[in-house]
């Protein structure tokens, strides 16, 4: 399936992951102690018991969180996780798709704009900064002028995983 960029406003992102993470945490919490109690009203307690109520209290929290991640509410958060998806899948082929860049392979080319463009848009979204990783800047730079030798826009719409079959693996 696809990805396409999107745009997100990078204050309501962090806002929106600040709040769900200390949720989610707090409900963690919440599960871990009332299924801790519960054991132990039941069994009459102890340290496994214990690790079970917060293993249980886990799932729950689990579950809970996939059942609100479909809500419109978490889009910011759906698009980031699948961005990241992405960008971990890519970071796999590296060494191949540089290779392909080497050899004027366009689809590398595609391949590693789409990798940059995330990369950026992901610190940007997280309010940080990419300017200390000179490696980085340097292939970004490499992946801008060779597409622009080959007539190419500097920035991709998205990426399709199917790309990734015709480079071999790490």
């Amino acid at each position: 399936m696809r990805f396409t960029f999107e745009h997100h406003d990078p204050e309501t992102y962090r806002r929106k992951a600040r709040f769900i993470s200390l949720a989610m945490a707090g409900q963690l919490i919440v599960f871990a102690l009332v299924f801790s109690q519960l054991l132990a009203l039941a069994f009459g307690g102890g340290f496994w018991f214990n690790v079970l109520g917060v293993v249980l209290g886990l799932v729950a929290t689990s579950l809970v969180f996939a059942v609100l991640r479909e809500r419109p509410w978490m889009g910011e958060m759906r698009y980031v996780w699948q961005l990241k998806h992405h960008l971990s899948r890519v970071s796999a082929y590296l060494p191949a798709l540089r290779r392909g860049m080497g050899e004027e392979n366009v689809t590398a080319l595609d391949v590693m704009a789409f990798y940059h463009q995330g990369m950026a848009q992901l610190a940007e979204l997280n309010g940080r900064t990419l300017d200390d990783d000179a490696e980085l800047i340097a292939e970004r730079e490499t992946v801008r002028l060779a597409r622009q030798a080959h007539g190419l826009d500097e920035r991709v719409e998205g990426f399709d995983p199917d790309d990734l079959s015709a480079f071999k693996r790490g």
